[in-house]
């Protein structure tokens, strides 16, 4: 079956919630999570096995600066509401990232002629699906 191109999702039909409040200003935000992998090297085996350990969870908000809001929090833990909301896509997908913390805040960041942008890297400590993408 070939790809229905209406079907892919358009970043800029997504929104960003800081504790229940749309970050209007943000052009990027990105989260991953990594999984500690043990190596097992076993005698008599030629093939490396591998133990899950922890998962670490990082982001990254990029945007431009129109409050203090973010130096004001600190590192203050708050929620971030991921939303995917693309009407021609299959459906939304909404992403609760938990327990995030700010790792830096950028304080001063100022060039002649150019908009002040804003970029915060952030940690989080698990994730829920509050509404997945489904094809039909």
């Amino acid at each position: 079956m070939a790809l229905d191109s209406s079907r892919t999702i358009h970043g800029s039909k997504g929104k960003v919630l800081i504790d229940g409040v749309w970050q209007t200003n943000l052009t990027e935000t990105t989260a991953e999570v990594e999984l500690d992998k043990k190596e097992l090297n076993l005698v008599g085996d030629e093939w490396t096995r591998y133990k899950q350990g922890n998962k670490k969870g990082t982001g990254s908000m990029n945007g431009y600066k129109v409050t203090s809001d973010m130096i004001k929090r600190g590192f203050k833990r708050f929620e971030i509401i991921s939303c995917l909301e693309d009407p021609e896509a299959y459906g939304y997908e909404r992403i609760r990232l938990k327990n995030c913390m700010a790792d830096k805040l950028q304080l001063i960041n100022l060039k002649a002629n150019e908009l002040v942008e804003e970029e915060t890297p952030f940690t989080f400590e698990g994730y829920e699906f509050l509404d997945e993408i489904v094809a039909e």
